[in-house]
């Protein structure tokens, strides 16, 4: 695979750059000061000096560089491009998205073919970037993710969540009755890399089938030197597990072995 990245630097960009190396792949980095959101032909020349047979669009406007419309641009106007661009190539293009587009009241767990019910916020603004590529190219890939699950602090995952929260309060509060739609980072980037090679349409990348969040905070403790204090409750009650029967996203209980759930 020769991918082009977009958000190859954040949090799932980085990963999926490295295992698309390791299996004996090329990643490239989208460069923004060559091609920056929202410019279509810059884009294009881009695309058509790196000649990829896949493109990854995964960026967010999270450190804001003070452009007018900057979300606007990034979500919707680079995607379109970007989905534009890969239907001329007819080459599979990939849409990150969230969990978040269903909100806390749709019934769990999620399938792709639950229909997503938010109408504000991120999820909302994700949303609206599924159907922007959808718009732009009717055979895009959607490809839903949950909460990532690092290895270290310093990087938006659940593990520095969770150290932050043992700084700030002494103890980490953990529900017993949330399953949240989770997976590690390097399932997460190997079942993007094996959805760019699928049938276009939605797919939601989860490894949590049957765990609680206090199972897992519990879990991660344990593998981290127990250095936290964990504490259950059933304060949030809330069943967001991203399932799809169609791909083999890595499980739980094959990163977290020491955990019986």
């Amino acid at each position: 695979m020769k991918a082009l990245i977009t958000g190859a630097r954040g949090t799932v960009g980085s990963v999926l750059c490295q295992r698309i190396e390791e299996t004996g792949g090329t990643a490239i980095a989208w460069d923004r000061a060559i091609a920056a959101p929202g410019d279509t032909a810059a884009a294009r020349a881009l695309v058509e000096r790196h000649a990829p047979d896949a493109i990854f669009h995964l960026a967010l406007p999270s450190q804001p560089t003070g452009v007018e419309n900057e979300g606007y641009l990034v979500n919707e106007k680079w995607t379109a491009d970007m989905a534009a661009l890969a239907a001329e190539r007819g080459i599979p293009f990939v849409y990150a998205s969230t969990v978040m587009v269903f909100t806390n009241d749709n019934p769990g767990p999620l399938t792709p073919d639950v229909e997503p019910d938010e109408t504000e916020g991120y999820g909302y603004f994700k949303l609206t970037g599924e159907r922007t590529a959808r718009r732009a190219n009717p055979v895009a890939r959607i490809a839903r993710l949950g909460w990532q699950i690092g290895h270290v602090r310093g990087s938006n995952n659940m593990i520095d969540f969770l150290e932050k929260q043992f700084e700030e309060h002494g103890v980490i509060d953990a529900s017993t009755r949330w399953m949240p739609g989770t997976s590690f980072l390097e399932d997460t980037a190997d079942s993007l890399i094996a959805v760019a090679g699928m049938a276009p349409g939605t797919y939601h990348i989860g490894g949590n089938h049957e765990w609680s969040f206090y199972d897992i905070v519990s879990a991660l403790n344990e593998i981290h030197g127990n250095r936290w204090t964990v504490k259950p409750n059933e304060d949030f009650v809330c069943d967001q597990r991203l399932l799809d029967d169609r791909l083999e996203t890595g499980r739980l209980e094959g990163r977290l072995p020491l955990v019986q759930v």
